[in-house]
């Protein structure tokens, strides 16, 4: 009788045990089962709406059905054939890019060039693309935040004219197009001319006359943001950082602004960090993963 009781005892004991087994997995698997990619979407566009991005841009959904279960999410900069290729590779159904697939209106897809054939191969391989452009670039939080978060500038704050937006949901958004704040301690120019090339990881920085006097406040714009050089000066910005500036615009700045211009795509290398933290908080249970392909078309010889 006591055998039968402990053989027994142990049964129930096992069937708990596998109980557990069971409804554990399910916990694990409950948030990363029928995410959609219109979640995913949804969610990008909360923090950064698209009625923040720029008059000339196209950020947001650029193909794909949104109503399926997204697999996982590849983040990149740019989408390029390699880029939709390691998608395919990664189980990924969805790319989200900064730079917008389709910034200019196809008027045909045959295969005439990278845009055309990167769009054929998404389609052929069900993969949805999103893009998350100016409205990012204006967001709070957004590139030009994480471009002062890792220069470990204090304070950030947006300058320059201010934006506002209504998401879908009806929540209201501030945004701009420059941040600035201060460095933790004042620096000479040339030391941060350094600390830019090793945070950024540029091989070279554009720069006029070095700074006499020792850097403290630093506006920052990514990408092709000489347009916020003026607001920068007017807020005694010792420093203004972007990614982009043409040859005149340097003329006339010599000792009342450090301009440093340290390359598009080094301005905007850590934007796939932005998607990642939202759709892990957002959507918690997607894959996410950071594109290994680098897709700077600029050599530095």
């Amino acid at each position: 009788m006591q055998d039968w009781l402990k053989k027994n005892k142990w049964q129930e004991c096992e069937k708990i045990h596998v109980f557990r087994i069971i409804i554990f997995n399910y916990l694990c698997n409950l948030n990363s089962q029928d995410v959609k990619i219109i979640e995913v979407l949804r969610a990008l566009e909360r923090f950064a709406p698209l009625p923040l991005q720029e008059s000339y841009d196209n950020a947001g959904l650029q193909m794909g059905l949104t109503e399926v279960e997204v697999s996982g999410a590849l983040l990149c900069i740019d989408v390029t054939g390699a880029v939709v290729a390691e998608a395919v590779a990664a189980g990924c159904n969805l790319i989200v890019s900064h730079h917008p697939l389709i910034f200019h209106p196809l008027r045909r897809i045959s295969g005439a060039n990278d845009v055309q054939r990167a769009v054929m191969m998404a389609i052929k391989k069900d993969i949805a693309v999103v893009s998350m452009h100016t409205n990012m670039d204006n967001a709070r939080g957004g590139v030009n935040f994480k471009m002062a978060e890792k220069m470990g500038l204090q304070n950030p704050v947006f300058f320059g004219e201010r934006k506002t937006a209504t998401a879908y949901d009806g929540t209201e958004v501030t945004g701009g197009s420059g941040v600035t704040g201060l460095l933790p301690e004042p620096m000479p120019a040339d030391d941060f001319i350094k600390m830019l090339k090793s945070k950024f990881d540029t091989e070279c920085v554009q720069a006029n006359q070095l700074l006499r006097r020792k850097i403290s406040r630093v506006a920052v714009c990514g990408g092709a943001g000489s347009f916020m050089l003026g607001d920068a000066i007017k807020t005694g910005a010792d420093a203004f950082v972007t990614g982009e500036m043409h040859y005149h615009e340097y003329f006339g700045h010599e000792q009342e602004i450090q301009i440093a211009v340290i390359g598009h795509f080094q301005s905007e290398r850590f934007t796939d960090e932005i998607f990642k933290e939202i759709i892990e908080k957002e959507c918690p249970g997607v894959k996410t993963v950071m594109s290994n392909t680098c897709t700077n078309p600029i050599l530095y010889l």
